[in-house]
């Protein structure tokens, strides 16, 4: 569907090549310091056209609020934020406006609704992302009343992996990096696998770490709801994620408990294996996340393929596409869990009486 969340919610919409894409943030606390200037750097962030390493669509993504700010306060009603395209090309997608281009949602698309939006992927196109971000930008407006701060960047892309362990991970200079490197060792390595492709006329898949720093203890829904639920969930929406892995993730399968458990102290946990969820529920631990994104399926390579009736054909895409569509994905994951980590929080209110009695003050 098009709304996220269950307390905090937010609904996006618009098309890669229509008016404008948006989203309604509703659920919000009224009272928290609106900050115009930080959604607009989250949005830019995200916007395309800023380097060689992103498509070469140029788009402002300039965020105008309309609704449920006043006097620089949220006041608890639906906020509304628009964006407006400004630099489509849909006539690039006229040559295959009857073909389906391979590992796009084209196919599944057409033939679950009986129309074909050639125009950019429509709704299916990353570009709709730009909507999550805003939402996500509102949610770290919450959160940061809780000093719950969510970073990510690139871990790797391609065959070039960081082999450092992720608490060496530098997220202030993946601030700064043009591809939001988490290893400033291997960025030149890492830069050089986008520009390959893009060079070979082909495209690059990635992987962006995570983490969620001063989660309280408590955080998530058991049984269906769980925090580690939610995140995957959040995560997989994204366009060409394939896996999420937390904590220990897939190695986890490879170990014994003995290596696997996070044995306590009274320091607390001696190690992070959960990656800082037990039970579905927050441990007060970092939270941490891999992210894998797919190679960006929009290539400038002749491919096979059908069209719309069925029929063999060769398709050759043009338009201005992401040589590796993870490192902007790397700002959207930041947003899919700002969005969770707020709707967690306001959830968890009623998690018991004492919680409840303490709001009403009895």
């Amino acid at each position: 569907m098009n709304t996220f969340g269950s307390k905090f919610r937010f609904t996006s919409f618009g098309e890669s090549h229509g008016k404008a894409l948006g989203c309604i943030v509703d659920g919000v606390p009224a009272g928290i310091k609106f900050d115009y200037d930080f959604l607009q750097n989250e949005l830019d962030k995200r916007k395309p056209g800023q380097n060689k390493f992103s498509t070469q669509r140029k788009e402002s993504d300039k965020a105008e609020v309309l609704s449920g700010v006043f006097e620089g306060y949220t006041t608890g009603t639906p906020i509304a934020i628009v964006i407006f395209n400004e630099n489509q090309h849909s006539k690039d997608y006229e040559n295959i406006k009857n073909i389906f281009r391979p590992s796009h949602a084209d196919f599944t698309y057409f033939h679950k609704y009986g129309i074909r939006d050639y125009r950019g992927g429509g709704r299916a196109s990353a570009r709709e992302t730009v909507a999550r971000v805003a939402a996500g930008a509102v949610a770290a407006m919450l959160l940061k009343e809780f000093d719950i701060e969510i970073h990510s960047g690139i871990l790797g892309i391609g065959s070039v992996v960081s082999k450092l362990e992720s608490k060496d991970f530098d997220f202030s200079f993946a601030q700064e990096s043009e591809i939001f490197c988490l290893d400033r060792n291997i960025e030149d390595k890492l830069k050089d696998e986008i520009l390959n492709a893009r060079n070979a006329k082909d495209s690059v898949g990635a992987v962006v770490f995570s983490r969620i720093t001063n989660s309280p203890i408590g955080l998530g829904e058991p049984l269906y709801d769980k925090l580690d639920s939610k995140i995957s969930y959040a995560l997989m929406g994204i366009n060409a994620v394939k896996a999420v892995e937390i904590g220990s993730g897939i190695r986890s399968s490879k170990m014994k408990a003995s290596e696997a458990n996070d044995a306590l102290s009274e320091k607390g946990f001696l190690s992070n294996n959960a990656g800082g969820i037990l039970g579905g529920i927050s441990n007060g631990e970092f939270i941490e996340i891999k992210t894998h994104f797919k190679p960006t399926p929009s290539i400038f390579l002749e491919q096979d393929s059908i069209d719309i009736n069925g029929k063999n054909t060769k398709c050759l895409i043009k338009g201005r596409h992401d040589p590796c569509v993870g490192v902007r994905g790397a700002v959207v994951c930041t947003a899919m869990l700002r969005l969770v980590m707020a709707d967690s929080l306001l959830l968890n209110l009623s998690s018991n009486l004492a919680m409840i009695k303490k709001a009403y003050k009895k």
